[in-house]
């Protein structure tokens, strides 16, 4: 309709100026005065005098309930009590009780911040009013404010409109406009915008005709002001993490419900290969395997395609460069190297093994999660070392020499012995990271890479024959399975 106005009014205003001129008038005052009112107006908009929010969701868009969002329970109990607290009005008017202000809601990327926002606004039968934190940020002394008042009538006003008596406001990235204050000295818009959000937040009331709730979501919850997260604003923190292994196959029947699934394809068996994925990830895995099928004109969607989407989504898409015969071979040992290793330490670890590039790696080698871990004991962490050192042992033993490709397993490797002694696993035995003397922890780290390393090399040494043998046959396929890996390893030992 907007467009449609706009398009009126520029032929009318055509019409008439060529009317006038051809009735003889002069009409040098009028394109001039036109001229300026154009420009006075592009001015205002630029400095969000007469900048509107048009994140208000049609009905249709808003209607997403808690149980379109998976492996969220905890996060979702959580939430729901703090709207219930909101939905009976009455009830807290009863008890003097003070509404919920504010819920921010705090965790990694793509955990489904803004899927909870809008079932929020679908439980309390709520207008959805949403913004951006980057949105209320110009260089203009004031914008920002003004913009978090207009954002706030807005939502009130929508509410008024579809006659309903919740709106919640939605502020995706807080962080950007809720920083510590006084950090930016130099301009102090920030601190505006921040103080006028604390204002039209103190001003939310029980009596109020539409009652409002403001939500948040950050990936940085450690940056917010102070005075943002004090009781009376953000009265709730609810932590959305990671789903757990339940929590992943939860999310991804959500996924698959739409898809034809193929006789071979287990995703519970999926939910374990993915540990540490979000539920974006999930989503996108999900996509991509359907993606793969539809490439190779098939009518359902399998094993194979599902786990080359987790290659896809982990590693990113296959590279058209290849490697020199002899980097070929290189990468094979080393890959191999990791995955013997990882068999020694836990059988049955290997997924996949393949030295076909993707993304910024030459190869790879996939292990299969185990449950999900939230302590770490001294040989999970010295188990880990290992398979990480196993790929430059083994190109040393077969090439004479290590290359730069083991470079971010040797930093990682690092990180795990950092982790040991900060947990007093290591020979210091329990100790302040912090106040160690610089010498003394970089020996106490080499000595714990020190020893994986020759527990490495003997357990390789002894199994050379076995080593030379799943090179040849890698370099032949480029990507075998972890079952015929460890059909191999039988071999060779037989």
């Amino acid at each position: 309709m907007d467009y449609m106005y706009k398009e009126v009014s520029i032929g009318f205003g055509a019409a008439l100026v060529i009317y006038l001129v051809v009735a003889g008038y002069n009409v040098g005052p009028l394109l001039f005065l036109g001229v300026l009112g154009g420009l006075a107006f592009y001015l205002m908009r630029s400095r969000g005098v007469v900048k509107t929010f048009h994140k208000v969701p049609s009905e249709a868009q808003v209607q997403v309930s808690f149980y379109d969002v998976g492996g969220q329970a905890s996060a979702i109990e959580e939430l729901r009590e703090a709207l219930d607290f909101i939905k009976n009005r009455q009830e807290i008017r009863r008890l003097g009780i003070r509404p919920l202000k504010g819920i921010l809601l705090t965790g990694p990327p793509g955990t489904g911040k803004t899927l909870l926002a809008r079932a929020a606004a679908n439980y309390t039968d709520a207008v959805f009013t949403s913004a951006s934190g980057s949105e209320f940020i110009e260089m203009y002394a004031g914008v920002g404010a003004q913009r978090v008042r207009k954002l706030f009538k807005t939502a009130r006003d929508s509410a008024l409109k579809h006659k309903k008596n919740y709106a919640l406001v939605f502020i995706d990235e807080i962080d950007v406009l809720g920083g510590t204050r006084g950090k930016t000295s130099s301009h102090l818009e920030y601190d505006q915008t921040l103080n006028q959000l604390l204002v039209e937040m103190d001003g939310i009331d029980v009596d109020d005709e539409v009652q409002l709730l403001v939500m948040a979501a950050t990936n940085r919850a450690d940056m917010l002001d102070p005075a943002l997260l004090r009781p009376g604003r953000f009265d709730r923190q609810v932590r959305v993490e990671l789903p757990d292994k339940e929590g992943r196959l939860e999310i991804l029947r959500l996924h698959t419900r739409n898809k034809p699934l193929g006789p071979d394809v287990s995703l519970a068996e999926l939910a374990g290969d993915t540990f540490g994925f979000s539920g974006a990830h999930l989503e996108s895995l999900a996509n991509e395997a359907a993606i793969l099928a539809m490439r190779e004109g098939v009518d359902q969607v399998t094993k194979t395609h599902f786990h080359e989407a987790i290659d896809k989504v982990i590693m990113g898409g296959k590279l058209d460069r290849r490697p020199s015969v002899e980097e070929m071979k290189r990468v094979a040992i080393h890959e191999t190297g990791h995955a013997l290793v990882s068999e020694f330490v836990r059988p049955g670890s290997v997924s996949t093994l393949t030295i076909t590039p993707r993304g910024s790696a030459l190869g790879y080698m996939r292990q299969t999660s185990e449950d999900d871990r939230y302590l770490h004991s001294q040989d999970y962490l010295e188990n880990q070392i290992a398979v990480l050192l196993a790929g430059a042992v083994a190109e040393e033993m077969m090439l004479g020499f290590r290359s730069t490709g083991a470079a971010g397993d040797i930093e990682q490797a690092l990180q795990i012995s950092e982790q040991l002694i900060r947990g007093g696993m290591s020979e210091l035995g329990f100790v302040s990271l912090d106040s160690l003397p610089p010498d003394a922890k970089h020996k106490a780290m080499g000595d714990i890479l020190k020893c994986q390393e020759k527990r490495v090399r003997q357990s390789l040494e002894s199994h050379q024959a076995g080593l030379r043998g799943i090179v040849e046959f890698l370099l032949k396929r480029e990507k075998i399975s972890g079952d015929e890996f460890r059909s191999l390893m039988d071999g060779s030992a037989a």
